[in-house]
């Protein structure tokens, strides 16, 4: 959903700097969510869709006669349904600024009454459940003018032209429907009656187009599982032109709906996304849709929308354009199941963005990272989750639902490994639990679970659920010319999480050398020895900024970062490499090194001298025999340590 608010398009610079430009454009989508929501939802009308749950709807057959100079609509809908339980009445979701003129069933009138934009229908007898059956409804009106409402008669350089944008509740200005986020027609057939010298365009495949007198009789047919919001309709004087793309084995259509005036631009631009086309299907499995076509089709709101199959922008940019696609996938073939997991949506088609621009833009991916990151981190709070659905500008928070649900899926592929993440996202996908309907986080979480073999419950505690962020310290130390000693802590930016845990890189460098290690974050100030092959003069924290955090700090020790004698002994257990470390022992000169076997016996010997207090030691075990083994380190007749090994 991304209604991008008409101001907000001159945020927009050329597309050579399509990246960096990308946080502007999430802003911008954001910004015009939450205006084109409030002025839907904050209307006492719009509060929820109140159509009867007794049914399932199977087939909606739409018959619209519309004229794109005249505010108005004459409208013919067939509803096919299954009784999902025994009842008298089914109820639809319709507005009272529209006129029923007859409710049908087989010829047969039925008793309506339309009262508080419910449409009730009642039967002459009770209906048992798991009937099937279909009524028609004939209504006609002028669709509530709410500004920039779900059904817009309009003009661009003086042709009029007549457009809809449903998304939440707006369907029913329009047309009778069950209007919530529970239910799925299985597919539609649309008819659109309009004067001829204007094109319709709408959902899935052109079937015909019928001259009749003076109107064109214009049949489109979708033949997938589509939610109420993604249905829509758009008449002007249209000009179509196509392009394709190869999807595996198959050559999917694409078909474009612009003005005549801005026909150049679109045959620019509107390729560019072809590409991403094939990135999200060869990434994510098949395009939802591929047995029919994707599509734009021009409007005047600003920004995008979503449709199923036919995505309304008023400009061809780039990254949009990348974004309504991703929404395909995340959002149309499975819709959030509500408000409060709106980062399903907008997340996933946020971050799908990212990729696409990322694989296109590389040298700008990093800057762009940051400068993400650095909005997310802004403020200390703010959680993925939206506890408060009344408050549309939480629903869509820029910085919560779009910035932070993308990152969060950059962390779990950074978690669990891009081929592992990506498989899981198809597995989601094509869960027959969610597949062509609606999905919560939940089902997410158990879909990424499955194919990891991974507990992810603390990940979405802490990063879904949780609020804020943390700020790593790294202190670090030299040991010998391979190793450093690494302690790892964080500060929490809001008291929801105590500590995050992450795996952390830390690129360790110097002037000609650099190896970047992976740090199992658990606990605040472990403590991690490793090799890194050289000697290091600085570290960077997470470098390619995968993971949401800020005012991160590194401090480079001399010695023993706690400034307390200490002997480190890893790994433990051992297998051929055994490492002996001893720091601040200032007041010894020599000692020793001792490893006896569980017998007692004395098994490997070597005369130690200490340097600055610290010694560091490489002791060979490949030839030790599995078991239990005690190494002790002395100073003349002063044991400083015992440490218990195994092998």
């Amino acid at each position: 959903m991304h209604k991008y608010l008409l101001v907000c398009l001159f945020m927009y610079s050329d597309v050579c700097a399509q990246q960096s430009d990308y946080i502007k454009e999430v802003n911008a989508i954001a910004l015009s969510d939450q205006f084109n929501h409030t002025r839907i939802l904050t209307a006492s009308a719009y509060n929820s869709a109140s159509a009867s749950n007794n049914f399932d709807v199977n087939y909606y057959r739409c018959e619209w006669e519309v004229d794109p100079g005249v505010r108005y609509i004459r409208g013919i809908v067939t509803l096919y349904y299954t009784i999902t339980s025994a009842t008298n009445s089914i109820s639809l979701d319709l507005m009272n600024t529209l006129n029923t003129d007859s409710v049908k069933q087989r010829n047969n009138a039925l008793e309506n009454i339309h009262n508080n934009n419910v449409l009730q229908i009642n039967f002459s007898d009770n209906i048992s459940a798991g009937t099937e059956d279909s009524i028609t409804i004939f209504y006609n009106g002028i669709p509530a003018n709410t500004g920039f409402g779900s059904f817009v008669q309009s003009t661009h350089s003086t042709v009029p032209i007549i457009w809809t944008l449903s998304e939440p509740y707006g369907s029913r200005d329009w047309w009778p429907c069950k209007n919530g986020l529970d239910d799925k027609a299985d597919s539609i057939d649309i008819i659109i009656i309009h004067p001829s010298q204007y094109k319709a365009a709408s959902n899935g495949l052109l079937q015909s187009e019928t001259l009749s007198g003076a109107n064109i009789i214009t049949h489109w047919k979708h033949k997938y599982p589509i939610a109420t919001y993604l249905v829509c309709l758009a008449v002007t004087n249209y000009v179509v032109f196509n392009n394709s793309v190869q999807l595996g084995n198959i050559t999917l259509p694409m078909q474009t709906f612009c003005y005549p005036e801005s026909l150049a631009l679109f045959q620019e631009k509107t390729p560019l996304v072809l590409d991403a086309l094939q990135l999200f299907h060869n990434t994510f499995g098949q395009y939802p849709f591929i047995k029919e076509k994707y599509g734009h089709v021009q409007f005047g709101l600003g920004g995008g929308q979503e449709h199923q199959t036919s995505t309304f922008i008023v400009t061809p940019n780039e990254s949009l354009m990348a974004h309504e696609l991703a929404h395909q996938w995340f959002g149309n073939k499975v819709t959030c199941s509500s408000w409060q997991d709106i980062w399903l949506n907008e997340g996933f088609a946020t971050h799908l963005a990212s990729m696409y621009m990322e694989q296109k833009y590389p040298e700008n991916t990093i800057t762009t990272r940051k400068n993400e990151i650095d909005n997310i981190t802004s403020l200390p709070g703010g959680s993925v989750w939206i506890d408060d659905t009344t408050k549309v500008e939480r629903i869509f928070d820029g910085r919560l639902s779009y910035r932070k649900g993308s990152h969060l899926l950059y962390m779990l592929r950074w978690k669990l490994g891009d081929e592992i993440f990506f498989k899981a996202a198809q597995e989601y996908l094509m869960d027959p639990a969610v597949s062509f309907g609606f999905a919560g986080t939940n089902d997410l979480k158990r879909n990424l679970e499955q194919v990891s073999k991974k507990d992810l419950t603390e990940f979405f505690k802490d990063w879904f659920y949780g609020q804020g962020y943390p700020s790593y310290n790294v202190q670090w130390s030299q040991v010998g010319n391979n190793f450093v000693r690494i302690k790892m802590s964080q500060t929490t930016s809001h008291e929801s999480v105590n500590f995050f845990k992450m795996p952390v890189a830390l690129l360790f460098k110097n002037a000609t050398q650099q190896k970047t290690i992976i740090i199992d974050n658990k606990v605040n100030g472990e403590i991690f020895y490793e090799n890194i092959g050289f000697v290091a003069d600085s570290v960077l924290i997470d470098p390619e900024y995968w993971l949401i955090s800020r005012n991160n700090t590194s401090e480079k020790i001399t010695d023993n970062i706690d400034g307390k004698s200490s002997v480190q002994i890893f790994p433990n257990p051992v297998q051929n490499q055994l490492f002996v470390h001893l720091s601040n022992f200032n007041s010894e000169k020599t000692g020793s090194i001792n490893i006896y076997n569980a017998a007692g016996q004395l098994i490997y010997k070597k005369e130690i001298s200490f340097y600055n207090g610290s010694f560091f030691e490489e002791i060979n075990t490949k030839d030790f025999v599995p078991g239990v083994y005690f190494i002790k380190i002395q100073s003349g007749n002063k044991v400083i340590s015992v440490k218990k090994v195994i092998k």
